[in-house]
């Protein structure tokens, strides 16, 4: 991502990952991966022996081809070698993108709060512009929104899922999100 008054490109997370991650999953090591494109990618990981990704928020696909090359990647390695994977909001428009499902533009779904219905009913934070509609190839439906946006998926044979909430976002994780991201990480 570009960042104001610097000629370099930087990557960028929100402090509220480690925040939450430690309430989830106490006694975790954690480390943010840098967008080296995917020539390069795989092979950090394997030197740092990553056993689990998450694909944060941020851009829309397509503004930052170097993240989306990255990201596209990772995907193909955890595929490969079977690697849990948790898609928040911009991770799991990539994982839907990657599997030929089209975004679609989204009113009411920025900044604001909504109710969600599925594997997890009640209120969700939302900061997204862009929807899946209908479900991704070989994914699971898991929850909607009430004006029929998908708002959780799960791949039918890989340890993988997308959520379009942050659960990193909220001032104390909720109890689902803590369920939900030990199943897949334990």
């Amino acid at each position: 991502m570009a960042a104001s008054g610097y000629v370099e490109d930087r990557d960028g997370l929100a402090q509220n990952w480690s925040r939450f991650l430690a309430k989830a999953l106490p006694g975790a090591h954690w480390m943010s991966l840098p967008n080296l494109g995917p020539d390069n990618i795989v092979a950090y990981c394997q030197g740092w022996g990553i056993d689990r990704v998450i694909l944060s928020g941020g851009n829309d696909i397509g503004s930052v081809p170097l993240r989306d090359a990255t990201e596209l990647k990772l995907l193909d390695w955890a595929e490969e070698c079977l690697i849990p994977v948790l898609g928040i909001c911009r991770g799991m428009q990539v994982m839907a993108h990657r599997a030929g499902t089209a975004l679609v533009p989204v009113e009411g779904h920025v900044a604001t709060r909504h109710v969600i219905h599925g594997m997890r009913d009640g209120m969700v934070n939302s900061f997204h512009n862009l929807a899946l509609i209908e479900g991704p190839p070989g994914y699971k439906v898991l929850a909607k929104s009430e004006d029929g946006c998908i708002e959780a998926i799960r791949h039918s044979m890989l340890p993988w899922e997308g959520w379009m909430w942050h659960p990193e976002r909220e001032l104390e994780p909720g109890p689902q999100d803590i369920e939900g991201i030990l199943g897949l990480f334990t």
